[in-house]
């Protein structure tokens, strides 16, 4: 079966549920499985992954480890 063949009977399933718990399940299962960005190596990042290095980047701005635009503008002077 080909990729839109099985959206479509996804789709189908999902116009038939009728509990909301299930319906909110699927979309939890979308919102972990959808893609939302990349890396800058082109890596496709999915929502829980863009979250956790949102996490981790906050971490180092509140720790000091951060470069000022500043200090990026001199490093590239050099390249």
């Amino acid at each position: 079966m080909d990729l839109q063949s099985n959206k479509l009977k996804v789709m189908q399933k999902i116009m038939n549920v009728s509990k909301a718990s299930l319906l909110e399940k699927i979309s939890n299962i979308l919102d972990e499985e959808m893609v939302v960005g990349y890396t800058s190596d082109g890596k496709p990042l999915t929502t829980q992954q863009y979250n956790q290095r949102l996490l981790i980047a906050e971490k180092q701005i509140e720790s000091g480890d951060y470069i000022s635009q500043e200090e990026l503008e001199k490093e590239t002077e050099n390249w």
